[in-house]
């Protein structure tokens, strides 16, 4: 291709400018809009199906639900997970507007989890404060923000720039006014005039390079390249927190997450080799991914997520989230290992390192309303500096900078030639030399020096041979060849990893101390230095083109946290941070060498429908369809178009939505049913309760499908559309899930005399159900003395919400000594609700159980107990228990809640 000149570079103007279209973009986009901005969105990808959204999410980390958590517990937990060294006004608002945002965004039709009373149906998977919110249809949560953006009032102020790639912030007097970038299809020039920009591209994920060699085989989503964290930093913008890494738990020789956050709710946990849970840390932090690479790197390694000891049910279960909405390849995995979650255990690994706000600490600077130091320009979602901060973070900064920006209006000056030149050049560089050293070779050599010098444990020497490198490299990279837009792409990417790799080992070597675990431990450096280092390290781009840091003290915190006591204060300027001398070991002359290995980059074919109907479909869909434009699709003769038919109804929602997939499904293929009735499923937050639905879902539950009928059934619940009657009458359909969804049901308009029916249904998993939505203790009762394990551990642990009368305690206290660890610990958290005269010796008893979760229920029970004196007796004798989950449950009864 030809190099564009400068001078016909396409100019677009907006009042806010918003770079990267995933979670915190899309959201940045819709309120920027709303506050009546003119708004361009620009994606190197395709909005659509663009950020680490993707795919979908399977649960929220950080939703603070009132009733279930409070903000101020939240900003403590967050404070002491990132070692004190937080904002907190930063962190407070996500405590505090998360919860608004869950609500919009179920406004939108993302589906969050609730109970049959329509709660939301919050887990605790950290040992202190309910945070996690699964979401059971999150593979749509990408198509559902799409669609906002998609609506008519929307499009109308938001214009959507698919495949541009930005490079650079444009400033003029300190102040950002636009961007420069290209178009990665054409290779075309862009330049943008803006009154605001707003960063949301993302963590910095290609940095460290993973085990399997591959580049694109990261556990971030490969595409965010720090794209961001370069912008921001050549627009004169201070980033913070650059060494605090990003470093996960995963699936050994596979890049995705052992999902811990999902398995935890349903029974799973993570175990060394001989099924001990080791982990003593209370929140996923650098000291408990160093609590992790101690036990990996020990005798009692490999580590594992345990599943095998699961229940059939509840693998199902995991294997429908962990298959689908997680990684669609993960099942392929496990079975060509010939490894099954009721069989093997998943063995674990630790990731590459990576720079990210959202899951560590590292990002640029903001405070709380998403503003970096450089006026009008934002930051927000992975790339901003919000401790923790995960998706919910993300959509509520992305709200806070879409509404700030929007008092900004385009500017109207020149845009600086000199800043649009170096662009140009940093852009089309490698299209001079076309037989230049591949992307691919380059970009592995310089993420090989990552992991060989940059990664943990750290040192000054390792740190220092990685700056050399690293400014060696430049010249490495300017000598890059490329011939189409797409490798221009990929060029630019190299760019910003170089810049985000230079920053991490200077950042790295600023921090003389060692801090958040594995994510900065220092040999030369070993311990916390608190009266030194409780500060931020912030670094920028001095006038001389040099990073240069100054160490800001934490301010004082708004919620108290014991541990720690900032005072506040001047900053301290460090200025440039020099590499130690490591050109030569000792007297001898020997330089180091780095070396780089050659990568091959596999393609993938993308398989393409040819059908002339769904290419209508797909155009059609684009333009906000009526629903009686999209009717002849729906009734087309060919099944394949009718479900590319329900899912640009379910896309685009045009009135009558709900009833015309309620209609869809009667369809006569199977297929298509099944898609209808996931659409209803996904859509059921925001279609209306019409009454013409009420009856279209009723006929369906005397549909042939099982699956038409759990779901008319399930949607029927959540609009509050069915009665009673309707219910009871499929608490005897031969499927399985269908009763369990009768029982939902059943439970949400509090018909609990008929659930008690079904108390003798003949699969454990409809009387497990059953157990888990009874209040009363005599209906409980048959279920007490099932024969089932399952069932009758489900019915005891049902006691200690329901209450537990001394006959109930007294059957509880005998079934602490059953065969069967599932029924003592149900027993166990029976006795929680039970008179403590009869509970608390029971339960100390049950401290001594050889399986660690009678033991932590028992626990958990004594807690409930603990105003009582030898309850905390008790207690203070499993502080030292073997088990790491018993160990720092019991020590709570030390510090009351």
């Amino acid at each position: 291709m030809q190099i564009p000149a400068l001078s016909d570079a396409e100019e677009l103007t907006c009042d806010v400018l918003v770079i990267g279209g995933g979670t915190a973009g899309t959201m940045a986009a819709l309120t920027a809009a709303e506050h009546g901005a003119d708004v361009l969105l620009l994606e190197k990808a395709h909005v659509r199906h663009s950020g680490a959204l993707a795919m979908g999410m399977d649960g929220v980390n950080n939703a603070v639900i009132p009733g279930r958590a409070e903000p101020d517990d939240y900003v403590a937990e967050i404070t002491r997970a990132n070692d004190g060294i937080v904002d907190q006004s930063t962190v407070r608002q996500t405590a505090t507007r998360g919860f608004g945002m869950v609500q919009r965004l179920e406004s939108y039709g993302v589906k969050f989890e609730k109970d049959e009373h329509g709660e939301y149906a919050v887990r605790q998977v950290h040992r202190s404060g309910s945070y996690v919110l699964p979401m059971p249809e999150g593979k749509d949560v990408k198509k559902v923000l799409y669609r906002q953006l998609r609506r008519r009032e929307m499009r109308e102020r938001i214009r959507i720039e698919n495949r541009v790639m930005p490079v650079r912030v444009l400033t003029a007097e300190g102040k950002a006014v636009g961007a420069a970038g290209f178009n990665t299809r054409t290779g075309e020039f862009v330049k943008v005039r803006a009154g605001a920009v707003i960063l949301a591209t993302g963590a910095c994920g290609r940095l460290g390079l993973p085990a399997s060699g591959y580049l694109y085989g990261t556990y971030e989503n490969p595409t965010n390249a720090g794209d961001g964290y370069a912008m921001a930093y050549h627009a004169g913008a201070e980033l913070t927190g650059i060494e605090c890494f990003q470093i996960n738990p995963l699936i050994k020789d596979y890049n995705g997450p052992a999902c811990a956050y999902v398995a935890n709710p349903f029974g799973g946990y993570q175990v060394n080799r001989h099924g001990e849970r080791f982990v003593d840390s209370d929140y996923w932090s650098g000291q408990m991914m160093a609590e992790f690479a101690n036990e990996l790197a020990s005798d009692r390694g490999p580590v594992y997520l345990k599943l095998s000891h699961l229940p059939e049910e509840s693998i199902s279960a995991l294997e429908g989230i962990l298959h689908s909405t997680e990684r669609p390849t993960r099942g392929t995995f496990h079975a060509n290992r010939g490894h099954d979650y009721r069989t093997h255990d998943v063995e674990m690994h630790i990731s590459e390192i990576g720079l990210c706000g959202g899951h560590s600490a590292s990002g640029v600077r903001v405070d709380d309303h998403a503003r970096t130091t450089v006026p009008g320009l934002y930051a927000a979602g992975d790339l901003a500096c919000v401790p923790h901060n995960y998706m919910i973070g993300a959509f509520v900064f992305g709200d806070l900078a879409g509404a700030d920006a929007s008092q900004y209006r385009a500017y109207e000056g020149e845009l600086s030639t000199d800043q649009l030149r170096d662009a140009h050049e940093l852009i089309y560089r490698p299209l001079r030399n076309p037989e230049g050293p591949p992307q691919p070779q380059v970009e592995y050599k310089l993420r090989r020096f990552v992991n060989d010098y940059v990664a943990p444990p750290k040192s000054g020497a390792r740190l220092s041979l990685a700056v050399d490198h690293f400014e060696r490299m430049r010249g490495e990279i300017a000598e890059m060849g490329a011939e189409t837009a797409h490798e221009l792409m990929r060029c630019a990417e190299v760019t910003f990893i170089r810049d985000c790799a230079e920053m991490a080992a200077r950042s790295s070597l600023a921090r003389t101390e060692s801090r958040w675990g594995l994510y900065h431990e220092r040999t030369d450096h070993p311990q916390r230095d608190d009266k030194d280092w409780l500060h931020h390290l912030d670094l920028r781009k001095s006038p001389s083109g040099a990073m240069e840091f100054t160490a800001r003290p934490v301010a004082p915190y708004l919620v108290p946290v014991e541990e720690y006591a900032p005072t506040g204060g001047a900053s301290r300027h460090l200025g440039e941070v020099h590499a130690e001398q490591v050109a030569t070991a000792g007297p001898r002359d020997i330089a180091p060498v780095g070396s780089g290995v050659r990568a091959t980059v596999r393609q993938d074919a993308t398989a393409a429908s040819h059908s002339p109907r769904i290419l209508e479909l797909l155009s059609l869909a684009d333009e906000e369809p009526s629903l009686a434009e999209l009717r002849p699709y729906l009734s087309d003769a060919d099944p394949a178009v009718r479900a590319a038919a329900v899912a640009a109804l379910t896309e685009t929602v045009p009135p009558g939505t709900g009833p015309a997939l309620a209609a869809t499904l009667a369809d006569a293929d199977p297929g298509v049913r099944t898609a209808a009735a996931a659409s209803l499923r996904e859509l059921v937050e925001v279609l209306p309760p019409e009454a013409e639905l009420s009856r279209s879902l009723t006929e369906a539950l005397g549909n042939d499908d099982p699956r038409v009928r759990a779901a008319a059934l399930d949607v029927l619940r959540a609009l509050r559309l069915g009665d009673a009657a309707a219910y009871a009458r499929t608490l005897d359909d031969p499927d399985i899930e269908v009763r369990i969804e009768a029982v939902r049901a059943l439970v949400s308009v509090d018909a609990l005399d008929v659930v008690a029916r079904a108390t003798a249904d003949p699969a454990r998993e409809v009387r497990v159900t059953v157990a888990r939505s009874l209040d009363d203790p005599e209906a409980l009762e048959p279920l007490v003395h099932d024969p089932d394990i399952l069932v009758r551990a489900a019915a005891l642990a049902a006691l200690s919400t329901a209450g537990c009368p001394a006959p109930y305690a007294a059957a509880a206290v005998t079934a602490l000594a059953h065969p069967s660890w599932q029924v003592r610990a149900g027993a166990a958290t029976a006795l929680g609700g039970a008179d403590p005269e009869l509970a608390v010796p029971a339960l100390a008893k049950a401290l001594g159980d050889t399986n660690a979760d009678v033991r932590k229920q028992a626990v958990l029970a004594l807690l409930r107990h603990s105003a009582h004196e030898d309850a905390r007796a008790a207690l203070a004798t499993a502080v030292t228990d073997p088990d790491a989950d018993v160990r720092a449950y019991a020590s709570r009864a030390a510090t009351p809640a």
